[in-house]
């Protein structure tokens, strides 16, 4: 185990970091666009829903199949795996224009309806790279992991606008310059899988000799199946808020163009990386789990308040402001479960405590949806962010005394933060 040096990473983790970027750019331009796309073709605001849902569904699937069995596969087979996988979902999506067909799609590939990162690729890539490091650098590790993809995330919300201007300039189709997005995705897909191919560790699983296999989860399991339970909270929360949906409501509230929304989350996506490269440092001060949850609370309650805003320019800026908090917590999150869970556990763990995040969001877009073909009042806002300040308050009662370092139980002192 290493240490992060002070500039740089270790080969293989300047790969995955490098992978999460182009995925970010991906996913940030395709969650701004899906909403309009969608419509373009017809669908009704409850029909996105579905498709929304569909996507989360199935990445909950396939996160979980793929955490649960890295300790029989290597790491670097399971990532390129999730590479083929992302540019057979992008030409789906660019060739499809049914909705039954298209929701099959959706169920079974990679697109992801937010500019978080909800994919199959999340437990593998966090496994890879919490080997790499030693425990107190994990935070930063993150945080800068995280960081790049918010801002390609941002790069791409941004850049979901110019199939629009592009289709008016021109005179074009604007659905099926749209489409060309997707076609963008696969094409994505294949730069990340080059770029996994040449991961020089495998990191395969050590042989087991006569030894009987051990159950997944074989010491953590109480523990992670807690954190999961809980993190469910928040996902459900989440799901009425994922991207896709924002666009929707501030579309169908304010009549904003898709250039505008995205702006607007390129503008989302850059505070929201400032967050994260602030969150290591508070981590030191305060703890982990403090940090989620101070940051997160005043982020939901600008996430009600935008429900209530007059005007766009308020609405915006209610949401921008939240952005400077939102996203804190996901370094420190993820640096807390691979603190309390042993290396080999580590896959299964980050996949068991991030399927709520796709699978408990699944349930709720959907109700979304239908809540806004009704009325544009942002109900969907409102119910986000009672749910998830319940979230932030549970967790804050139940782990605020849980040590944060390497191998961590419940139920031990937990060491005061450093200074």
């Amino acid at each position: 185990m290493r240490r992060l040096p002070a500039a740089g990473w270790p080969p293989d983790v300047s790969r995955i970091v490098a992978g999460r970027a182009i995925r970010g750019f991906a996913d940030g331009f395709v969650s701004v666009l899906l909403a309009q796309y969608l419509t373009g073709l017809g669908f009704s605001p409850a029909r996105i829903g579905a498709i929304v849902t569909g996507t989360l569904i199935g990445s909950a699937v396939l996160t979980l199949g793929f955490g649960l069995t890295a300790h029989r596969s290597t790491l670097r087979g399971l990532l390129v795996g999730a590479c083929l996988l992302m540019a057979a979902t992008g030409i789906g999506f660019a060739t499809v224009v049914w909705f039954w067909p298209l929701l099959v799609v959706a169920v079974v590939g990679t697109l992801n309806p937010s500019a978080g990162d909800v994919s199959v690729f999340l437990p593998t890539e966090q496994a890879y790279v919490a080997g790499e490091v030693a425990a107190p650098d994990r935070p930063r590790l993150f945080a800068e992991y995280n960081l790049v993809a918010i801002f390609t995330a941002a790069l791409g919300a941004l850049a979901s606008g110019l199939p629009e201007v592009l289709a008016h300039r021109e005179g074009w189709d604007v659905t099926t310059a749209q489409r060309s997005g997707f076609v963008l995705y696969a094409l994505l897909a294949v730069v990340i899988l080059v770029l996994y191919r040449g991961l020089t560790r495998a990191t395969a699983p050590p042989p087991s000799g006569d030894r009987p296999p051990r159950r997944v989860l074989h010491s953590s399991r109480h523990i992670v199946l807690e954190l999961a339970a809980l993190f469910s909270l928040d996902s459900a929360g989440s799901g009425f808020v994922v991207t896709s949906l924002l666009v929707l409501w501030l579309h169908l509230r304010f009549d904003l163009s898709a250039a505008t929304t995205g702006a607007v989350f390129f503008a989302a996506g850059l505070l929201g990386a400032c967050s994260q490269a602030l969150a290591p440092r508070l981590a030191r001060r305060i703890g982990l789990i403090r940090t989620m949850a101070y940051t997160h609370i005043p982020a939901n309650c600008l996430l009600v308040l935008a429900a209530f805003a007059p005007s766009g320019g308020v609405a915006i800026a209610l949401l921008l402001a939240r952005a400077l908090f939102a996203q804190m917590d996901v370094p420190a999150r993820q640096a807390f479960v691979m603190a309390v869970v042993p290396p080999d556990e580590r896959a299964a763990a980050a996949s068991v405590t991030n399927v709520p995040r796709s699978l408990a969001s699944a349930l709720t877009p959907l109700l979304a949806g239908v809540l806004l073909e009704r009325t544009t009042f942002g109900w969907p806002l409102v119910i986000a962010g009672l749910t998830k300040v319940t979230y932030d308050l549970t967790l804050l009662a139940l782990y605020h005394d849980v040590p944060e370092q390497e191998g961590a139980r419940r139920g031990q002192p937990s060491p005061a933060p450093s200074p």
